[in-house]
């Protein structure tokens, strides 16, 4: 992977940070090589106590990505431990994606949710286009685990309806389905 943006927030991105995290993410190719390119947000908040450098890092890959951040007190540090989660995830993405090769010859075509142009009501502070893959809900549960969020939309590939399953408070897992 030779394409990634580096940014920063609060923060001057020096040549030594560049230099530390492009190696640390070309060593993120010996989990996968279907890495497309690579998103990268150093920020600082001297607001957040004892860890104000945070790492935000999403990788793009086929049909998928993966995203994690972290806080330390150090952004090296921060860096250190946002890829090694983004390892294990990679892992675990890996494994699962030969899992699926073995079950399952289907390839999925990815469709594009679109969202209207509206005026943001009071309280929504922004608007993310997501693109709705068709996939079973235990997929998406797999992809909503992966990302690390609470909720995950999707294209159900059973019935072609558009459901969301979410993280329920006690630690199971519920489905959203549109009422007819």
């Amino acid at each position: 992977m030779n394409i990634y943006e580096i940014s920063g927030r609060h923060l001057e991105i020096t040549e030594a940070m560049k230099t530390y995290v492009s190696s640390k993410l070309e060593s993120l190719d010996h989990f996968s090589s279907d890495v497309i390119d690579a998103k990268v947000v150093i920020s600082y908040s001297g607001a957040t106590g004892d860890k104000p450098h945070k790492v935000e890092i999403q990788l793009n890959l086929p049909n998928t990505m993966v995203r994690a951040e972290e806080r330390s007190g150090d952004a090296y540090q921060a860096i250190d431990a946002v890829v090694a989660k983004l390892e294990r995830q990679l892992k675990r993405y890996e494994g699962r994606r030969q899992d699926k090769r073995k079950e399952s010859k289907l390839e999925f075509e990815s469709s594009m949710a679109a969202l209207p142009q509206v005026i943001l009501p009071s309280g929504i502070s922004r608007i993310k286009k997501h693109v709705l893959r068709p996939m079973t809900p235990e997929d998406a549960v797999f992809q909503m685990e992966f990302l690390g969020h609470t909720f995950y939309m999707f294209r159900n590939i059973n019935n072609n309806d558009i459901n969301v399953v979410y993280l329920r408070h006690d630690g199971s897992y519920g489905l959203l389905q549109a009422a007819d």
